[in-house]
Order: structure tokens, then sequence, then C-alpha cells
């Protein structure tokens, strides 16, 4: 590893991001200083790779599979994902100290003490030839925390300048500064519901919320999915959603109405939109940076803007689209410098942590 990079608090980072919503795999080259007890940074590169219908297949119903199959599926992510650092290193012409990955969330059961994201750090280092970072919310789950979200220490760290961070992907989630600590939870699924009724039209998702915007809204399922247990937790608190909630909670539902997958859609943006107006309400008007593909969905943007008076700030393209990219390069880079990279107060803890996994090349 080039340590003279660490030791002038430099470092050239690959993040690697695969969310629920299934869109493929986030590359994102960065470069981070830390000078003036202020760090900064620079996405260099990036790009999404989309799955293939064998990866995303794979991944769709892996839970669901025997242990065996689990564990070699596992391996091959690992490999898979170490295959494409070493193609894009080589497409991009670039020199990276190491690697940074989320790798791709199956079980996420933080009551159970139980959060596993596939991809292993073994195999990517191995196909790679980089030391890599990984395994980043399993410390803080044996902590008794929620393992989630991790952003919100990149969201204090590197974009303080916002009052709000609104990520929209897989899930919605918020992190914000109250009472001198840094709180932030999911509030609602997003992506993950709603490429899943566009994949039933044959799209991989409602492009601009035409779709959404052209359907009709139940108010009976508005109501239902509104008056869902888990938007009864008390806000401000830890709390996070998995691919496991959705499945028990929100599908039964949906196919409970026999309705067009555009009046779902319509009505499922609305639930969005409401359940954000409702996690920041009554909170001191600000800047609202969104962030995430859910972000290119007008008609949910518009939907949002109806529910909150705060002013919402879309970015340029590489922070939009590659934001959770950079953040897990970041946490790399402070796992690296042995630094906290997991708050107690975002997560429930029992104390703010450094996790992550790391596998050394010589």
């Amino acid at each position: 590893m080039n340590m003279t990079n660490i030791s002038t608090q430099k470092y050239n980072v690959i993040g690697i991001m695969s969310g629920t919503s299934l869109d493929g795999v986030d590359l994102a080259f960065c470069r981070f200083s830390f000078e003036n007890d202020m760090w900064n940074f620079e996405i260099v590169c990036a790009e999404t790779i989309s799955y293939s219908e064998f990866w995303k297949h794979s991944l769709l119903g892996l839970e669901d599979t025997d242990a065996l199959t689990f564990q070699q599926a596992h391996l091959d992510y690992g490999l898979y994902l170490g295959g494409l650092v070493s193609d894009f290193i080589i497409k991009n012409s670039i020199k990276v100290d190491f690697v940074s990955s989320h790798g791709h969330t199956i079980f996420h059961q933080p009551e159970k003490k139980l959060t596993v994201q596939i991809g292993a750090g073994n195999a990517i280092a191995a196909k790679c030839k980089l030391p890599v970072v990984c395994d980043f919310r399993s410390l803080d789950v044996a902590l008794g925390g929620q393992g989630a979200p991790l952003v919100p220490i990149g969201d204090k760290l590197l974009f303080s300048e916002y009052d709000y961070c609104l990520n929209l992907g897989g899930f919605a989630n918020v992190s914000y500064e109250y009472k001198d600590q840094r709180i932030a939870f999911d509030i609602c699924p997003v992506n993950i519901v709603m490429n899943a009724i566009c994949e039933k039209l044959g799209k991989p998702y409602d492009d601009g919320g035409a779709l959404a915007k052209d359907g009709l809204a139940s108010r009976y399922l508005l109501n239902e999915l509104n008056e869902l247990a888990f938007y009864k937790k008390t806000l401000n608190t830890p709390k996070s959603l998995g691919k496991e909630w959705v499945v028990k909670n929100i599908d039964p539902l949906l196919d409970c109405y026999e309705l067009a997958e555009e009046d779902l859609l319509r009505t499922f943006c609305e639930h969005i939109a409401f359940q954000i107006g409702r996690a920041l309400k009554d909170k001191p008007k600000g800047k609202l940076l969104i962030t995430g593909g859910g972000a290119y969905n007008h008609f949910l943007i518009d939907c949002i803007k109806q529910q909150t008076g705060h002013q919402i700030i879309i970015p340029d393209k590489k922070i939009l689209e590659f934001k959770e990219a950079l953040i897990f390069a970041f946490l790399g880079v402070l796992r690296m410098r042995n630094e906290v990279n997991c708050l107690a107060s975002v997560t429930g803890a029992q104390n703010d942590n450094c996790g992550g996994a790391v596998y050394y090349m010589s």
C-alpha cells in the first residue's frame, strides 16, 4: 500500500456501492485530503455498471437459497467486484491506494444482531491486487446498533453546508444536526418498490416519473401504507429498513389492490412524499440536499416539494448519482486512519465505532 499518501493525509480511493434497488454497481474514484482540520474531496471519475440478468436474478433470490449456494455467491460476487475494479482502473488510467466496498445487502435484521453484505473482501483484494476495506455494518450491529445508515458521518464531514441530506435510493433516509449531534434514520422504501412495479411493465424504472404522473392515487391504499407500524416509531431515533420489511409489509398491501401499475406508482409516490414531509415536519427551514436515483423522478420531487417548505437542492450529476459510493470510499479512509466512521447517535449502538474489515496486499 502507498503509505506515503496515508502519512501526508491524501488518499486515492475507489468506493463501491450496490443498493437494494439493483440499479447496478456504482464505482467512484475519489481523492480526499485533510487540511486545516477540514476534509476536501473530488470525484475524479465514476461509473454505474448495470447488472446482467444473471446477477440480478441471483441477488434477488439469494436469501432463499441454501448455505452452500449463499457462500459461493458471496465469493463469486467478490471476484466479480474485483474484476470491475481492475477494468475501471485500466479504463481510466488511475493509481489507487485502496478499495472501499459496501457490498450488496442480502440480510438486514439488526434486532437479531444480523446484517450481511455479500462480496467477499478477500476475493476483491485477490482479484484487483489492492487493499480492500469492507463489512462496515457488522461491528455496529454487534454493539446493539442498527448498522445503518452509515452515510451520515460523510454528510457531517463532507456536506456540512447543507442543513438536511436526503437520499432517495432503494430507501429514503435523511441526516441532519440536532442538539449538537448527528441524527439520521430510514424514512420509507423508494426505488426498491417503485422499480419492482415498473418491471411488471417491462421497464427498469419510471423515467422522470411519467408513469406515476399519469396514474390515479388510491386513497384507501395510501391510508393503509401510511398507517404501517414502522411509521409510528418516534422520529429522530435510530431505525432502519431492509428488503425483508418490504416483503412482509409492503408487497402484500400492493397485491391486495387490483390497481394498474401507473396507479400503484402514483400512490407510492404520494406515500413517499408524505413520509418525507412528516419526517421533516416542524424542523427549521433550511437547505435540503437530495441525491440518489429517485432525484431523477421529477414527479416524485414535485410531490416532495408540496410536502415540505425547505429549499430543495439537486446537485450536479456526479454527486447526485455517486454520493453514496463517495461516502463509502470516505468510510474506508476513516477506517484506515482508525477514526470513528459510525455514529451511535445515528444507529443506537453502545458507542461510536470504527467499522470495517481490512484485507491488505503485501
